[in-house]
């Protein structure tokens, strides 16, 4: 809602609390935050009346773009610009005629005479549209959005209502772009924002909502002195409107939460980056007293957090842990990543910022459990927030009826706690998210783990790692690299030089594609110095699982060398996304009818993606098994997959490999395209799949990368593949050699007729690099998940 509709709006509430019962119920609940009661007042109109004028659509579009319900705004933004379309493109905020002698006091010359309350919408659809995508996170969309929007703002309409406008588009776009990290483009509107002159009509409520607009564009580009000088400027006039609503309240309530909370946020923030510490904490203090901050999680952890990081300063470390886990509290009690007040103050607050800071916290306190656990929850989290826009996983245990309402039930009550409405009852809404997500997971752990933080104590995971294994878990972030060594009968930690810990794994990287250098060796050594040398002490097995963070993921763990042997001489090696996902492995495998499922060199369209040796490995290995089945070339289909799959033990692609860093759950692998598919097993798909293997072999390219980001967002083929049911993944790092790897694949499959996958993969790798002894040829290929 722009300056000038806000405005009407406090005097429709001045009126309504001293007797002025003539004011329209959209007016009184769009003045009182009542969201809800407008959509249902709307939504009445609809079922009456069938087609809405705009007058009636727009406050039901408003409600539905404040509550959130992306479902029914989208429909709704349609439906107003299909009017706009036939020339309905006003709102009638004036027709009551009790309302028009009220609104005689703020028309003629103020807002610009009666026809002045009636505003021309054209602008609206897709400003609110760009809006709701900023808050689902696609500012390529919301940018889209926003230059039209600008671009349909009317010539001919008064200049304050036009600058408004302006205002409004030109927040919305610049604020997408600082968001997409396009800081050039943000800096280009945010100064044509900046440049924008206010008419003299009405600056009294259009020049504090430029300063405000300003500064949140600022904050959002991390330029706090700049956004601070905006807020102080801008507040006395702030207060001046403030004051009047703070003071005023509907059915008891303050409506403090939708006007100067968020904006108190953004100047105590601003005080914290440039320094002001004294200030900000005095002002997150006071904001911590307010029962409307309590209600409002997503401003509530970030000031948690900083307030966190100011204890932390001042060396009370115990104080400072206790604000970090009541972040954390809040931050876990949402699945969703929708960014309600965050995209509207510009500041999107690093989540995974809040684990480190209390990890690190933990671990110089010698909690190291407590550090442990909350590693396991920030890697869940991670999860979580990746796989937050996704609604039809595959139900793989208990009544799928029941799970996918209990599914349904805690999406619509964790949408519903994020809307700021008068009439939203927040501790029923709590308290239902709390019971329905208790339901899920004693009903289906494994898809709870997917939608909602969870991890497993340090006891349980002792329990479940096998006598004989050790397990190494390393956390990574640019500042701090800790190895934690945990067997069934302890725990040690230590903190690790992590130095210049991502380019040394790029470079080795690197230096592996080069198959006639040696030049892998140096930099091999140094990382075994850096990651395994500091904890041998405390490997008493000679079976290890590696639990990879951030850039490790990356690391080909099985070729660090040091100095006489590579590691997989001396260890055998199965790696976990996660050291809680050892608790969704356990599951008995089904008797299967046939061995092995095998897909060779599928015909892609383009003799470029032809693996001729990839076509004689998938028949070679088919062979290693009597009842098998191969797929080539055409036949090689995403629909032979799903119609032939449940019935085979183990499932080999040989073929290639799709990584999206940017949208993990595209990565997928490459299959021929058919009537029914489009030739891409994408990892969103495999967690729409139930496909019950024992083992799924990803002998492609680049399989066994992830995206890498500020968390453990591992959503990988292979944790897809988990999450599907296979009780193994072996996959490739990077692109292999066809050759050496069909040979390395056929005695894979030999070596598992008398021992485990992990030593018949570690025999077959060992056997090829007698042949081919660079680890480019062998050291690729990792195996995730169980061992036996």
């Amino acid at each position: 809602m722009n300056g000038r509709f806000l405005l009407i709006a406090l005097f429709v509430f001045i009126a309504a609390g001293c007797g002025y019962n003539m004011v329209r119920d959209e007016e009184k609940f769009q003045a009182t935050g009542q969201y809800g009661e407008l959509a249902k007042l709307g939504e009445s109109k609809t079922a009456h009346s069938g087609k809405l004028s705009t007058t009636d659509l727009y406050p039901l579009c408003l409600s539905y773009s404040k509550l959130k319900n992306y479902s029914k705004l989208f429909p709704c933004i349609d439906n107003l610009e299909d009017n706009i379309r036939k020339g309905d493109d006003a709102v009638d905020v004036a027709r009551d005629n009790a309302f028009l002698r009220f609104a005689g006091i703020v028309s003629s010359p103020f807002l610009g005479g009666t026809e002045a309350l009636k505003p021309n919408v054209t602008p609206y659809p897709n400003i609110w549209r760009a809006q709701a995508y900023i808050e689902l996170g696609e500012y390529n969309k919301a940018i889209e959005e926003a230059k039209k929007g600008y671009d349909r703002i009317p010539a001919g309409l008064p200049p304050q209502i036009k600058t408004e406008l302006r205002i409004y588009a030109l927040y919305t776009l610049s604020l997408a772009y600082a968001l997409n990290k396009d800081e050039d483009h943000a800096g280009q509107y945010l100064k044509e924002l900046e440049n924008l002159p206010i008419p003299f009509v009405g600056s009294a409520m259009t020049a504090p909502e430029k300063q405000n607009a300003i500064a949140k564009v600022c904050i959002a580009l991390k330029q706090y002195d700049k956004a601070l000088e905006h807020l102080k400027d801008n507040w006395g006039a702030f207060r001046s409107l403030t004051n009047v609503l703070t003071g005023a309240s509907f059915e008891g309530q303050s409506i403090y939460v939708f006007t100067e909370l968020p904006q108190k946020f953004m100047l105590n923030k601003c005080l914290h980056e440039t320094g002001k510490i004294e200030e900000a904490k005095a002002g997150y203090d006071a904001l911590l007293k307010l029962p409307q901050t309590q209600d409002n999680g997503e401003i509530l952890w970030m000031i948690l957090f900083d307030r966190g990081r100011i204890s932390e300063s001042e060396g009370a470390l115990k104080e400072a842990t206790t604000y970090y886990r009541q972040a954390i509290d809040i931050i876990e009690q949402q699945r969703s990543t929708i960014n309600t007040e965050a995209s509207k103050i510009g500041f999107v607050g690093d989540k995974q910022a809040v684990y480190r800071y209390l990890i690190a916290a933990l671990f110089t306190d010698r909690q190291y459990s407590s550090a442990f656990e909350y590693i396991e929850r920030s890697k869940s989290r991670a999860l979580v927030d990746t796989l937050a826009t996704k609604k039809d996983f595959a139900v793989q245990t208990g009544n799928e009826k029941q799970i996918r309402e209990l599914l349904a039930m805690t999406d619509k009550s964790e949408q519903e706690a994020l809307v700021q409405d008068f009439h939203a009852k927040k501790d029923n809404t709590r308290s239902l998210i709390v019971k329905t997500k208790e339901q899920l997971q004693q009903q289906a752990s494994e898809l709870a783990s997917l939608v909602s933080v969870t991890s497993v104590s340090v006891a349980e995971i002792q329990r479940l790692i096998p006598p004989d294994e050790t397990l190494v878990e390393y956390y990574y972030t640019e500042k701090d690299l800790y190895a934690f060594v945990l067997t069934s009968q302890g725990l040690s930690a230590i903190r690790l030089e992590s130095g210049n810990l991502t380019e040394e794994i790029k470079a080795f990287r690197q230096s592996l594609d080069n198959v006639s250098s040696a030049s892998y060796e140096m930099l091999s050594r140094q990382l075994f110095n850096k990651l395994i040398k500091p904890v041998e002490i405390s490997l008493s097995t000679r079976k290890l699982i590696i639990v990879p963070h951030g850039a490790l993921h990356y690391l080909p763990f099985y070729a660090l060398h040091d100095g006489k042997d590579y590691l997989i001489e001396r260890y055998s090696i199965r790696m976990l996304p996660s050291a809680s996902i050892i608790n969704y492995l356990q599951r008995k495998k089904a008797t299967k009818v046939g061995d092995i499922l095998a897909f060779g060199n599928p015909d892609l369209g383009d003799p470029k993606y032809d693996l001729v040796y990839a076509q004689n490995e998938a028949i070679a290995v088919s062979k290693t098994r009597p009842r098998s089945k191969v797929f080539l070339r055409k036949e090689a289909t995403e629909t032979a997959l799903i119609k032939y799959g449940a019935g085979f033990s183990y499932i080999h692609f040989a073929t290639h490999g799709e990584f999206d860093a940017d949208k993990p759950l595209n990565s997928a692998l490459l299959l021929a395209m058919d009537t029914q598919s489009d030739g891409k097993l994408t990892v969103d798909k495999l967690y729409s799949m139930k496909l019950d293997a024992d083992l799924i072999t990803l002998s492609a390219c680049e399989t066994g990368l992830s995206k890498i980001a500020n968390g453990d967002d591992l959503v990988g083929l292979t944790r897809g593949f988990l999450y599907a049911g296979s009780s193994s993944i072996v996959a490739s790092l990077w692109k292999v050699d066809d050759l050496a790897t069909a040979q390395l694949m056929t005695r894979f499959y030999r070596e598992m007729e008398g021992t485990d996958k992990r030593e018949a993969l570690r025999t077959a790798q060992l056997e090829t690099k007698k042949k081919y002894p660079h680890p480019y040829y062998w050291a690729s290929f990792q195996l995730t998940g169980n061992a036996k």
